[in-house]
Order: structure tokens, then C-alpha cells, then sequence
């Protein structure tokens, strides 16, 4: 092969090597496009996962002060804040001192911890609401962290262990719920 025939042999070859500037420039712009495709897809995912959760209701524990709430709650209740038009909602955790179980099962309804058993614990208890479930039902508010077959009655015990532990040792002092004992648990209501 002569020189001359071997430049225009790698001649040849560059140029096939070389793509077309359009369809180099048409190429850059899809990758281009993909990648900027992917960082904004990644950003939204992104930026859900960051969110900050919406905070819980807070409880009413205090049956002293008024609850701030749109929604109307039985006397024996725990009332929380409820949002206007709730319609499926649970509170913050918090602590409770069980002071008594009542019940054998979730269909024994007419079972329950009387109104006036209720109000004497209350009595004990000024500043700390004293609450006691029904039935579950969907006009009733549910409990976590407890037997759906048993009806309890309970006192607030607040937001923390410590204050839940200080309202135990003041429950056992009275020597009228000797099995009381404290549970973390929210509360809410399904009203569809």
C-alpha cells in the first residue's frame, strides 16, 4: 500500500469515527434531557421523604381546662382535638393509668364501667380526666395498646413516663385499684 493509500485509508477511518454533528448534538440533548428528567424525578421523591409528618391531635387531659375541638365526645370519653370535617383520626401517644378491666368479649356490649363508678374515680383525680371505653363501634372512639374484648376505665397519666409513673404511685395510694397499671396508648375515631 503507497502513502498516499494509507492516508486515505485513516482518512476513511476518522471520519467514520467521527458521528455527524447533528446526531452528535441531537444525542447530547437526549442525554441531556434524561438526566435532568431523573434529578427532578428524584428531587420530588426526594422532597416527600423529607416532609415533615403532620402533627397528631393533641389529648384533652385536663378535664379543668376546655378542649379547643370541633367534635362532641360522650362525658366518658378522652376528648382530643379534632380538626374541622375529621373524618378518620387518632391522637398523639400518650400514657394511662388502666385502673380497671370489666368484660369477656368485643360482643358482650352491655358490659361496661358504669357512669357513676366513672365520676367517683374523677373525684380522685381533678386535674387528670378519668375515660372509659364502650363497645367498639364506629360511633365510639377506639383505643390503642389494649383488649378489644375488655371495657376499661382509665385515667390520663400525660405525655410522658415520668408523669405516668408519679400518677401511678398517687393511684396506688388511694387503695382502690390495686391491678392499675400504666399504658401507652392513643385514641381516635373512624367517622365514615
Amino acid at each position: 500500500m503507497s502513502t498516499q493509500s494509507k492516508k486515505n485509508f485513516e482518512i476513511r477511518n476518522l471520519k467514520s469515527a467521527i458521528p455527524n454533528s447533528k446526531s452528535a448534538i441531537r444525542n447530547s440533548l437526549v442525554v441531556a434531557v434524561i438526566v435532568l428528567a431523573a434529578i427532578f424525578s428524584g428531587y420530588g421523591v426526594g422532597k416527600a421523604q423529607t416532609r415533615k409528618p403532620k402533627p397528631k391531635p393533641m389529648v384533652c387531659g385536663n378535664p379543668k381546662i376546655p378542649c379547643q375541638t370541633t367534635a362532641q365526645f360522650e362525658p366518658y370519653d378522652l376528648p382530643f382535638r379534632v380538626a374541622e370535617n375529621a373524618v378518620i383520626t387518632d391522637t398523639e401517644l400518650f400514657y394511662a393509668i388502666m385502673l380497671k378491666s370489666v368484660g369477656k368479649s368485643d360482643q358482650d356490649c352491655e358490659v361496661f364501667v358504669p357512669e357513676a363508678e366513672r365520676l367517683e374515680a374523677q373525684a380522685l383525680f381533678p386535674e387528670n380526666k378519668v375515660f372509659t371505653s364502650r363497645c367498639p363501634d364506629v360511633e365510639t372512639l377506639a383505643y390503642t395498646n389494649v383488649n378489644p374484648q375488655h371495657r376499661f376505665m382509665a385515667v390520663y397519666a400525660g405525655k410522658t413516663l415520668a408523669e405516668a409513673q408519679r400518677l401511678l404511685q398517687t393511684v396506688k395510694a388511694t387503695n382502690k385499684f390495686p391491678g392499675a397499671s400504666i399504658r401507652r396508648i392513643r385514641t381516635g375515631f373512624n367517622g365514615t
